[in-house]
């Protein structure tokens, strides 16, 4: 059963108000205060109680800072845009302390509190690729497990397309789905909306179903999520868990799996996608275990960490051989948008490959790092995963 977690923002204001100068910080919202109020033209009004504040700014992945403007009863506002119908986060900077919108019930988190920021949506005339439409839907299921490897119990999600449970002769391919840096095993349904994306790709005819499996991606890490495997490093480089975490994949949640669901327990069956430190993952996973995988896709990520190198024993191996690569490896899929900061790690990767003689697909598309860019290349990537 689908399980959906709805965190008001005035539980997690406080959280994000953390500073000495948070003692004087008097934030308001709720009733009588309107934001985020989006007209009909894609214009977006920011407003936000705090009458003994003296710089209001608010921060986004659409745009630079902006400041607000001191209004009557201490109320600051701003508006922006227009911007496109898409979902967009944002928080505001009052007196240096980051804030939450506390009139927005509406909240993205994660694994850790940088993460966690208020969340908006711009509607479009026409239902976006991404909406719940009355069509088909599948079932995200929650699984707590015991991994082995780890010596910790751990959790993951599954998404069974629809009539999963009506099809009992059914086997099905399955994708493992890796997420990024302080997003966790609920990120990719509840924010890359992957399960929305496929049931529309279903209904469309554009896909036949497969399962999706959504691990957590820091290894050693327990169920409780008390940010275990988070590095405090670079977070753009793999964490030190990372071969905890390969290990936890290989020899607890891949034999779980085909052990639990109708899968076809083939490497031919099986790809393995990821974007940022999840990219990184997939590629390093995928290429250092052929015999399970033949299929992998990297978003905004290249395979050297932070550096944009490409240093890696899978990787080395691969290109070393380039016919056995092309052999086995079905789908090498790698995506990266132009304003994106991995741009140089994914383009490095691309170049090595290409220098070796190994066939994949590399695109440069438009964004940044950000969850547009990822729900856009899932619904890009999944017709062509399983060809």
């Amino acid at each position: 059963m689908k399980r959906i977690v709805i965190v008001p923002a005035s539980l997690l204001l406080a959280a994000l108000v953390a500073s000495p100068a948070s003692a004087q910080l008097r934030v308001r919202g709720g009733s009588g205060i309107d934001s985020p109020s989006v007209a009909e033209d894609g214009r977006v009004t920011f407003r936000l109680q705090a009458p003994e504040a003296q710089s209001v700014t608010v921060e986004s992945d659409f745009g630079d800072p902006v400041a607000l403007t001191k209004g009557d009863e201490g109320v600051w506002s701003v508006t922006v845009g227009p911007l496109d119908p898409e979902m967009y986060i944002y928080y505001f900077m009052v007196d240096g302390v980051r804030v939450l919108d506390p009139s927005n019930p509406k909240v993205k988190v994660g694994y850790v509190t940088s993460t966690t920021v208020s969340l908006l949506t711009v509607p479009s005339e026409d239902p976006a690729f991404y909406a719940v439409r009355n069509v088909p839907h599948g079932e995200i299921r929650t699984l707590l497990y015991e991994s082995e490897s780890n010596g910790v119990v751990r959790e993951l999600n599954v998404y069974l397309p629809p009539g999963y449970d009506d099809a009992a002769g059914r086997r099905y391919p399955v994708l493992y789905l890796l997420h990024g840096y302080a997003n966790d095993q609920h990120s990719w349904h509840r924010y890359g909306r992957a399960n929305d994306i496929l049931d529309n790709l279903l209904a469309d005819g554009e896909i036949d179903p497969f399962i999706v499996v959504m691990p957590l991606g820091y290894g050693g890490a327990r169920v409780d999520g008390d940010g275990t495997g988070i590095p405090p490093e670079d977070p753009a480089t793999l964490p030190a868990d990372v071969d905890l975490y390969e290990r936890d994949l290989l020899e607890d949640v891949v034999p779980m799996i085909d052990g639990k669901y109708r899968t076809l327990a083939d490497r031919t069956q099986r790809a393995i996608v990821g974007f940022s430190m999840g990219g990184g993952q997939a590629g390093r996973f995928g290429l250092d275990n052929l015999d399970t995988f033949s299929r992998i896709g990297i978003m905004s990520a290249g395979m050297g960490g932070g550096g944009g190198g490409t240093q890696n024993e899978g990787l080395a191996a691969a290109t070393a051989d380039p016919d056995r690569t092309n052999e086995l490896v079905d789908l090498f899929w790698i995506a990266c948008g132009v304003d994106d900061g991995a741009m140089t790690g994914a383009r490095a990767l691309h170049e090595a490959l290409d220098e070796a003689g190994i066939e994949h697909t590399f695109l440069a598309t438009e964004g940044a790092h950000h969850w547009r860019v990822w729900r856009r290349y899932l619904r890009d990537l999944a017709p062509v995963l399983f060809e």
